[in-house]
């Protein structure tokens, strides 16, 4: 372990916020899973506290294996991954699962070891990276609108519509990061307007045909155009149980809280120890735990933009403000929800919620943050001369 936490490399700051969130949501998780053994019957507070230890404890696997590989290969692995992400999102889209009634077609069930896997959340970090290396290429050279259509638009398009159904919020969060990272990127506005037209385009008619054609889509589509419908209507108390128990949670957490452990509305709050987490770690640490959180998020998103200005190349800089700035904006969604200010959306609170797969890429991501800021690996990759031709990956990394 010692020679492990010597071998740690990048940016410290944001190796401290990662341990630091991971070692807290130990707490919350912990107190509120107890929903989930006493209410819904599912397995054993100390079982749940397991599992999330050890999801936590491969994903910082992955943060150290990932870091250790030079920037630029990803390059070459988003052109590899993309194909399987669509084939994974068609498969699962297809397979049409149901839990208990009510629509899982967002889930692959990893064999043997009791997992779900979302591939949507592998698709929002490769998109992502496929994203920064087009605009990285494309950044010294003038390029007409037809000629993006292809090589970025059409994925980036197939990803989200693959996702749509199943996963509104996910698909949204990917899209919007798209077109965030393409103005970042340099892409011209006009098309990026013209973009932002052809999505609510595709959005109206997929709604119609949705609703001309319910049978398509069972229990997708109705799913999250409830959810939009209850935020909408506040007073319908039934439909928006959920948002009351959470500001309940809120409202009774007071300044310092009730303390670790003493939370009430976890008993009657579903998905206390995922979705809605934020609302229990405020119940239970009061206003000061919850903008203590908060700050912390916040902070990692400067150490992001930090490390981005800091990396040695266009694609760099790109890559880490392409899969770093989603993880805040999924946080402040999930807390925006527990407080009513966003429509319920299933997001998870990042490296705090328990139940999934996604700390994984959640991971995945910091790890690749942590590549760029990774000083004692080449990350420059302009000139083609320092690749190993023996390796195809790496002459693959260097000329696309």
């Amino acid at each position: 372990m010692l020679s492990v936490l010597r071998n740690i490399n990048g940016d410290k700051a944001i190796w401290a916020v990662a341990a630091l969130l991971a070692l807290f949501s130990f707490l919350p998780v912990y107190s509120a899973s107890s929903n989930l053994v006493y209410v819904v019957g599912n397995g054993t507070t100390v079982g749940h506290l397991v599992k999330h230890a050890l999801l936590l404890f491969l994903g910082f696997g992955i943060i150290y294996g990932v870091h250790k590989i030079p920037t630029h290969f990803f390059k070459g692995l988003s052109l590899i991954a993309l194909p399987i992400v669509l084939v994974l999102l068609i498969f699962v889209l297809a397979q049409g699962t149901s839990i208990g009634g009510a629509n899982a077609s967002r889930w692959i069930r990893i064999p043997f070891v009791g997992f779900g896997f979302q591939p949507s959340n592998l698709a929002a970090v490769v998109v992502m990276i496929y994203v920064a290396r087009y605009l990285s290429k494309i950044r010294d050279v003038k390029i007409g609108f037809t000629e993006s259509i292809l090589p970025l638009w059409v994925p980036v398009f197939l990803v989200v519509l693959l996702i749509l159904p199943a996963n509104f919020s996910t698909a949204g969060i990917i899209f919007s990061m798209v077109l965030m990272l393409c103005f970042l990127g340099g892409y011209p506005v006009k098309y990026l307007l013209g973009i932002v037209g052809t999505g609510l385009l595709c959005l109206t008619l997929f709604i119609l045909t949705a609703k001309a054609a319910p049978g398509l889509f069972p229990n997708r589509v109705d799913t999250w155009m409830s959810r939009i419908d209850s935020f909408s209507n506040p007073d319908d108390v039934q439909a928006n149980y959920q948002i009351e128990k959470a500001k309940i949670a809120i409202a009774t957490g007071g300044i310092v809280g009730k303390g670790a452990g003493k939370s009430v509305q976890k008993n009657f709050l579903p998905q206390s120890s995922s979705d809605f987490i934020y609302a229990i770690i405020v119940e239970e640490y009061g206003l000061v735990g919850g903008f203590a959180l908060m700050f912390f998020y916040l902070f990692l998103l400067f150490r992001i933009v930090v490390v981005a200005n800091g990396a040695g190349t266009v694609f760099s800089k790109l890559l880490v403000l392409g899969v770093g700035l989603p993880i805040v904006f999924q946080a402040l969604i999930n807390m925006a929800v527990a407080v009513e200010l966003f429509p319920v959306t299933g997001q998870n609170l990042p490296l705090i919620s328990s139940g999934g797969t996604s700390s994984w890429m959640t991971c995945l991501a910091i790890g690749i943050i942590l590549s760029a800021s990774n000083k004692s690996i080449v990350q420059d990759n302009n000139s083609n001369k320092h690749f190993d031709e023996s390796n195809p990956l790496e002459v693959l990394s260097g000329q696309l």
